[in-house]
C-alpha cells in the first residue's frame, strides 16, 4: 500500500505503520480460528464421534459465543482502554487454542471452543482500537485492510493446516498455533493506546476533515445490513464443494479450493481501488454490491461447466468487495461521536448472527432440497435487500451521494 493512500487526517502519531501492524497481527492470531474448523471432520473422531455428527454445531459455536461477547468486551474496551482489551483478546485466543490443542475429550474441547468465542473477539477489538484512533475515510481504508486481513487468512490458513496434517494432526495444531495470537500480543504491546492520542491534526498538503454531520446511514440500517451481508454470503461457503462436486463430477480437491477461494482473491486485490471508488458513495456501493451478490449465488445453481463457474465466482467476489468496502465506509461515517468499542462490538454481535444464522439456513436447505439450496437462499435475501433499499437507507442525508 502507497505512503500517498494514508495522506489523511487523523490523530497525533498514529500513522499507516500502526494500522498495518494491527492488521499483521489479526491476520497471524486468525490463522487457527479460520484454518481448523474445516478439519473438524477429522478431530472429532479422536473424541470418539467416529461419523463426526456433531461438528457442524461445534463450527458456529465459537461464532455464537463470540456474538454474544462482543458488546460486552466493546463497552469495556471504551472505559478501561481499546489496547488492553485487545491485547486480552488476543491473550484470550492462545488461552483457548492451548486447551483445545491439548483436549482428551469431546467436552473439553467443546469448553475450548466456547472459550474462543467468549475470550476472543480480535476482530471488533482491533476495529475498536482503529476506531478510536482514525476517522472518516482513513478510518474506512483501515477497516478495508483488516477485511483484507481476514479474507487472506480465510485463503491461506485452510492450505497450510492441510499441508502441516501429515506431520501433526489437526486437534494438535491448536496447540501450535496458540503461539500466533501470543506473538500478536507481544507486538501489539508496542503500540500506543488510541485515548491518550492528541486531537486530530493533518498532514502537510491535505484536507482536514469537515466538522461531524449526519451519518449517511442510522446505526441500525448500519447492522441490518451488516447482517443481511454476512447472511447472504456465508451461506454458500459450507456446501460449496458439495455443489461443484454435484456440477462437474470429478473435480479435482484442489481445484475446488481455487473455486471456494476466488472470491477472496477478487476482494485481495481490487479492495483498494473499490474503496477509492466508493467512499464518497457508500449507498450505492453497498446496493450494487447486494445486486451482484443475488446474481453471482443464482448463477451458482444454473452453471454446468468450470468457465461458467469461474464466471459466477467472480461476480460473487465482486459482490462480495463492493459490499464489504461500502459497509467499511458506512461503518467508518456511524463510528464519528460514538464510543467506537461498544459500536464496534455491536456490529460484530449482528455480523456473527448473520453467520449463525446463514449456517443454520445452509444445512436445513441442503437436507432437504440438495446443495444448490444454499446458493438460492443468499440469492435470494440479497435480492430482498436491493429491494428494501430505498427504505433502509437515509434518503433525506445531505451527505448521502448516489452520484458525484
Amino acid at each position: 500500500m502507497s505512503a500517498e493512500a494514508w495522506r489523511l487526517p487523523r490523530r497525533s502519531s498514529f500513522g499507516r505503520s500502526h494500522v498495518h501492524a494491527v492488521a499483521g497481527c489479526y491476520f497471524v492470531a486468525s490463522f487457527a480460528a479460520l484454518g481448523l474448523p474445516p478439519y473438524l471432520t477429522q478431530i472429532l473422531p479422536e473424541f470418539g464421534d467416529g461419523s463426526a455428527r456433531w461438528a457442524g454445531v461445534l463450527y458456529v459455536v465459537p461464532t455464537v459465543f463470540g456474538a454474544l461477547g462482543a458488546p460486552f468486551w466493546g463497552r469495556l474496551a471504551d472505559r478501561f482502554g481499546r489496547k488492553r482489551l485487545l491485547l486480552r483478546a488476543q491473550l484470550g485466543l492462545t488461552v483457548a487454542f492451548l486447551l483445545a490443542g491439548w483436549a482428551d475429550s469431546l467436552a473439553t474441547f467443546t469448553v475450548a471452543l466456547i472459550l474462543q468465542g467468549v475470550l476472543g473477539g480480535t476482530f471488533a477489538a482491533s476495529n475498536g482500537y482503529l476506531g478510536a484512533a482514525l476517522e472518516g475515510s482513513a478510518l474506512s481504508k483501515a477497516l478495508t485492510l483488516m477485511q483484507g486481513s481476514a479474507r487472506a487468512a480465510l485463503v491461506v490458513a485452510p492450505i497450510v493446516v492441510g499441508a502441516l496434517s501429515g506431520w501433526l494432526s489437526p486437534h494438535r495444531q491448536y496447540a501450535l498455533l496458540a503461539v500466533l495470537p501470543l506473538t500478536a500480543a507481544l507486538l501489539l504491546a508496542a503500540l500506543p493506546e488510541p485515548s491518550e492520542e492528541g486531537p486530530a491534526e493533518s498532514i502537510p498538503g491535505t484536507t482536514v476533515s469537515a466538522p461531524a454531520s449526519a451519518p449517511v446511514v442510522s446505526l441500525r440500517t448500519l447492522y441490518a445490513l451488516e447482517f443481511a451481508f454476512v447472511f447472504s454470503t456465508v451461506i454458500s461457503f459450507p456446501y460449496l464443494i458439495s455443489l461443484v462436486e454435484d456440477q462437474l463430477p470429478g473435480t479435482s480437491a484442489t481445484l475446488s479450493g481455487v473455486l471456494f477461494a476466488l472470491p477472496h482473491l477478487v476482494y485481495l486485490v481490487s479492495a483498494l481501488a473499490v474503496h477509492a471508488a466508493v467512499r464518497d458513495r457508500p449507498r450505492t456501493g453497498i446496493v450494487l454490491g447486494f445486486a451482484c451478490i443475488a446474481l453471482g449465488l443464482a448463477g451458482h445453481g444454473v452453471a454446468d461447466s468450470l468457465s461458467a463457474l469461474i464466471a459466477v465466482r467472480l461476480v460473487l467476489g465482486a459482490g462480495l468487495t463492493l459490499g464489504l468496502v461500502s459497509l467499511s465506509v458506512l461503518a467508518a461515517d456511524c463510528a464519528k461521536g460514538r464510543a467506537p468499542g461498544g459500536m464496534f462490538g455491536s456490529l460484530e454481535f449482528f455480523s456473527k448472527a448473520g453467520a449463525v444464522a446463514a449456517g443454520l439456513a445452509a444445512a436445513a436447505g441442503s437436507a432437504r432440497f440438495g446443495p444448490a439450496a444454499p446458493v438460492l437462499t443468499g440469492s435470494g435475501a440479497a435480492v430482498l435487500t436491493v429491494l428494501a433499499a430505498p427504505f433502509l437507507l437515509n434518503p433525506h442525508s445531505h451527505r448521502a451521494r448516489w452520484s458525484r
